[in-house]
């Protein structure tokens, strides 16, 4: 019987495995799947060094969001050990002026608020298409992953994006088959900054899913479930 390869899957910021639970189904005939802890400090090349740490040898790997920035950041450690990539709603630029406010915001907020909940209501509509935001079971599940991240590793999190390093440089060196896939209507990683991405990876293939938003592994779970076994089962070029 062959050995089934190992894929370490990493989810975004304020996500848990939750994030990938129809892809821990449903590609589990496929390999071996581990969930990354993406919680533990607050700069974004000690986060990559840990899961690179915990990891086998050699594996696939994914990541959403948060999750695709330090995919890049072990590309760019360790790209002898990555076997495929894929990246999802992701890009490899650092925070604009504006995001990098947002975030010191946020980080101002959860320290001084007496609770934390991390994603509200109100965030919602960034990060989900508006056809689901009554979807109770879906909404119930994201208020329920930053809840679970809690506030310290929330602000160690957005530290860590706050002092990240664009890694556009390194996007010409893969050269394992990488999948890009995005949200067709994400308006937290416009789809431009995406299809740039996976242009400039010359293995990649892009995939946009349409009526989705920033979390396509649970707003679209089977298409992408499908997407990305078709990804697993992809010949290196």
């Amino acid at each position: 019987m062959t050995e089934k390869p190992s894929l370490v899957l990493i989810p975004g910021l304020l996500c848990t495995a939750d994030l990938w639970r129809d892809q821990i189904a449903g590609l589990a005939d496929l390999a071996d799947i581990i969930v990354a802890d993406h919680t533990v400090d607050d700069n974004m090349p000690a986060i990559a060094a840990q899961i690179l740490k915990a990891a086998p040898e050699t594996f696939a790997l994914a990541g959403l969001s948060m999750g695709g920035y330090l995919a890049l950041e072990i590309m760019n450690q360790a790209p002898e050990r990555v076997s495929r990539l894929a990246l999802l709603a992701s890009r490899p630029l650092a925070d604009t002026p504006e995001d990098r406010r947002k975030r010191e915001d946020f980080i101002r907020l959860a320290e001084q608020a007496s609770t934390f909940h991390g994603v509200t209501r109100s965030l919602l509509p960034v990060l989900i298409h508006p056809s689901r935001l009554e979807d109770e079971e879906l909404t119930t599940r994201i208020f329920k992953m930053a809840e679970d991240t809690g506030r310290d590793a929330f602000i160690r999190q957005e530290r860590a994006l706050l002092s990240r390093q664009p890694l556009t440089h390194i996007l010409d060196d893969i050269r394992c088959p990488t999948l890009v896939l995005a949200g067709a209507e994400d308006r937290l990683i416009p789809t431009i900054l995406q299809r740039e991405m996976a242009v400039n990876i010359p293995t990649a293939q892009y995939v946009e899913i349409s009526t989705c938003g920033h979390l396509p592994t649970m707003e679209r779970p089977e298409e992408t479930t499908e997407h990305m076994r078709r990804w697993l089962a992809r010949k290196p070029e």
